[in-house]
């Protein structure tokens, strides 16, 4: 007979592909898990896993049998999903990760407010580029993410919540914040300083931008960065520009709003989604959490038809 915990177990060796990491995350000694892996894997007359491989890998029939125990799993979860709402209880532990472009610039506006509506909820946050977000979600390490879309994966849902205006930020002396109008064309300049690879707002802003792979840069010095505000501190001192999203220029306060620029053409937006696996079992939770989101940014933030999105993929 085949039981639930004999299938969580298979799904942690395929998420952490390695035993003694997958016992400890189901809180069980090596021994039992692997006993009572064996034990499905006896029952199903195959085997689950190649274990002479490191790190350990599932066979061609074990990938099928772990992606119908995933599928399992989660219909088992939403069964106490649906006594919860039955009963109005809004508890539990609700993981979420966020990019680095966003996470400190919106958590601050909802995670205080969403914690006092419902204290029952442990809210665990983690900062994470949009790849790394997608594998979390489909090896269920995540609820839910929160980045830039559109994001065509099948396996992911995507559940618009507000659009960005992406803003120039400019050195108090740069020839942009003299233009009377600032065109997308105007960004085509070797002084833009951009983040570093795998952020998918620095590809949002090359592909604004159209700048070629080949272009040369003309900086004081190469950056690979993670952070819009190393980005800022950089230009306000050497020099050049770059673009960024409208919760950053939200925060900036005094003179630095002087180094902010618009442009006259239709507004460049960035779509910004909560996404979660199609096996999601709290939907209630990341409902709640999508709410609370939408009340914590400006209003005008939630009109789709200001301005013109722009992908990254």
């Amino acid at each position: 007979m085949i039981t639930l915990i004999q299938l969580e177990y298979i799904v942690a060796i395929d998420t952490f592909r390695h035993f003694a990491k997958a016992a400890e995350h189901c809180f069980v000694t090596q021994p039992t898990l692997s006993m009572q892996v064996k034990k499905l894997e006896d029952n199903l007359g195959i085997r689950v896993f190649d274990r002479t491989r490191q790190p350990v890998v599932p066979t061609d029939i074990g990938m099928q049998v772990i992606a119908q125990a995933r599928k399992i799993l989660a219909e088992s979860g939403k069964l106490g999903e649906l006594v919860k709402i039955h009963s109005g209880d809004v508890s539990g532990d609700l993981k979420i990760g966020i990019i680095p472009t966003l996470g400190p610039y919106l958590l601050p506006l909802f995670a205080g407010n969403f914690k006092k509506k419902y204290p029952l909820v442990n809210l665990y946050v983690e900062e994470l580029v949009t790849e790394q977000i997608a594998e979390k979600l489909k090896n269920d390490l995540l609820d839910a993410g929160i980045f830039a879309t559109p994001f065509d994966n099948e396996g992911v849902i995507v559940q618009p919540l507000f659009y960005e205006e992406m803003i120039i930020f400019a050195h108090s002396e740069h020839p942009l914040l003299n233009k009377q109008k600032i065109q997308v064309k105007d960004m085509v300049s070797p002084d833009i300083w951009l983040l570093s690879d795998g952020h998918c707002f620095r590809n949002q802003v090359i592909n604004l931008c159209a700048i070629k792979p080949e272009s040369k840069q003309e900086l004081p010095f190469e950056l690979k960065g993670g952070s819009l505000e190393t980005l800022m501190r950089i230009i306000r001192r050497e020099g050049g520009f770059t673009i960024i999203p409208e919760l950053t220029a939200n925060e900036l306060r005094g003179a630095d709003t002087e180094n902010l620029a618009h442009f006259d053409e239709t507004k460049p937006l960035r779509e910004i989604s909560i996404c979660y696996s199609r096996n999601f079992v709290k939907h209630t939770l990341i409902q709640h959490l999508a709410e609370e989101i939408k009340i914590s940014v400006p209003p005008p933030m939630l009109d789709r038809n200001r301005g013109e999105l722009v992908t990254w993929r």
